[in-house]
């Protein structure tokens, strides 16, 4: 059977300087197991069981307010999970009506995994047949320093399986950010005031723990992949380690801080809370207003203006909740097509960094002098120092990741060490201009002594 080659359009690529280019032809790629698809699955689904049980629970005790809470923020995440599944896989344009109903009740991850399994068996058992429709992919490689660009052919079951895999992996931030992240939150603070710890909200934090981890590692390694599409990243096992310490010791830290701080003020750390989360949200709407940029219309082919802002609003709380709790390793620009700032801009990194390091030694502060009942049995000094310094090393690692392990840190025109003799200098050279001396003064000085 004659293969059909299908080269995806590439509108920013000159087709002149492309043709110029040398080509390596590299390796078919080989399909693996979706293990991702598996994991995220089974993260979804204990910690809704879980998550429902509580709410039996607290509905059982008479815990009117725990209860509400509790399931309010499991359905907010799970139907966002719905609505990302159903837009990566243009579900509303198809006749799949099994689909929209498992959707519907709340179960579409799991029919996903379904067909993505199905996919992968489909693909074992032809392994050795070629498939006649395959599209040609280009990327480029850093090897030994040199770019290199590099061509392989992409079968179609195989570029289905990739579609599930990125959903998944969209799918698996939404559940982090929007629901796994406030369920934590509250339910530490509700263990904290109550004083007590039951085995089902034990295994609901566990969930929703590893559901934030594993969301925000896969947010480091998709903003790479967005940052640079035209190449072929890998990462080893040391920089997936690297870049699973810095986010757990950050995001642990940060939401221990946040649920200290709301123990010791009650309703009156609200407010705060509340202005810091607005504050982050209309940050890229206020820049695309003085911007004077027009609404992008391109975002996805058939999509009304409507259409365009719904998605745009999604994107924007999105990316609020993630920088709520850690840093999204991305810079919104809603008048971009791509929605991204694509640089690499340390400045945006530092300045997010330094206004949470001082955010949260201000709240471990409250928490020391005024939560003398939050915790009778410890040291508060020594918990509030716990807590800076773990959010420091987090720090720490992620220095450790940018200059020495990130994929393509030799595409840096500026690396972290970089950054920071400049900021030294700048700071040291307006020293010198702020306190001048005259040479003259100096020569005596020198002379007398």
């Amino acid at each position: 059977m004659d293969r059909v080659y299908e080269i995806p359009e590439e509108p920013n690529v000159d087709p002149v300087s492309s043709l110029q280019e040398d080509v390596i032809r590299g390796t078919n790629p080989r399909f693996t197991f979706p293990f991702g698809i598996l994991f995220s699955t089974f993260l979804y689904c204990g910690e809704a069981a879980s998550a429902l049980y509580m709410v039996r629970i607290y509905r059982k005790n008479s815990e009117t307010y725990w209860m509400t809470y509790t399931f309010s923020f499991f359905m907010f995440s799970s139907i966002m999970v719905q609505l990302t599944l159903i837009f990566v896989h243009r579900d509303l344009a198809k006749d799949k009506p099994l689909s929209l109903f498992m959707h519907l009740i709340l179960l579409g991850p799991v029919i996903r995994c379904l067909e993505a399994m199905i996919k992968y068996l489909t693909l074992w058992k032809k392994e050795e047949q070629e498939e006649p429709y395959v599209s040609l992919t280009r990327k480029k490689m850093l090897i030994d320093g040199e770019e290199v660009l590099i061509e392989w052919e992409v079968g179609h079951s195989i570029r289905t399986l990739a579609m599930h895999r990125n959903a998944y992996k969209r799918m698996s931030q939404i559940q982090a950010f929007l629901g796994s992240v406030p369920q934590l939150t509250y339910q530490l603070y509700v263990s904290l005031i109550s004083a007590e710890v039951p085995l089902g909200r034990v295994v609901l934090m566990v969930f929703s723990l590893v559901s934030v981890t594993y969301g925000a590692t896969l947010c480091n390694m998709l903003a790479i992949q967005i940052k640079y599409d035209d190449y072929k990243i890998r990462l080893g096992p040391l920089e997936v380690l690297c870049i699973t310490i810095w986010r757990t010791l950050e995001i642990t830290s940060r939401l221990l801080i946040l649920v200290l701080f709301s123990a010791t003020l009650k309703l009156k750390a609200v407010p705060f809370l509340v202005l810091n989360f607005l504050i982050i949200l209309f940050e890229p709407w206020i820049k695309f207003w003085r911007s004077g940029a027009q609404m992008p219309n391109n975002i996805e082919k058939n999509f009304s203006r409507v259409g365009t802002l719904v998605v745009l609003i999604s994107v924007t709380i999105l990316y609020a909740g993630i920088n709520f709790s850690c840093w999204s390793a991305l810079q919104l620009r809603l008048a971009d097509r791509d929605l991204v700032d694509k640089g690499q801009n340390w400045g945006h990194m530092g300045l997010h960094y330094s206004v949470r390091l001082v955010e949260n030694v201000i709240m471990v502060l409250v928490f020391k002098f005024f939560g003398a009942k939050v915790l009778l049995n410890y040291c508060h000094s020594l918990i509030a120092l716990q807590l800076i310094i773990a959010y420091l090393i987090s720090i720490g690692f992620m220095l450790l990741f940018f200059q020495y392990l990130h994929p393509l840190r030799s595409l840096f025109a500026h690396n972290v060490v970089d950054y920071l003799h400049c900021v030294c200098c700048h700071q040291h050279s307006r020293t010198r201009v702020e306190n001048p001396e005259p040479p003259f003064e100096t020569e005596a000085r020198q002379s007398a002594v």
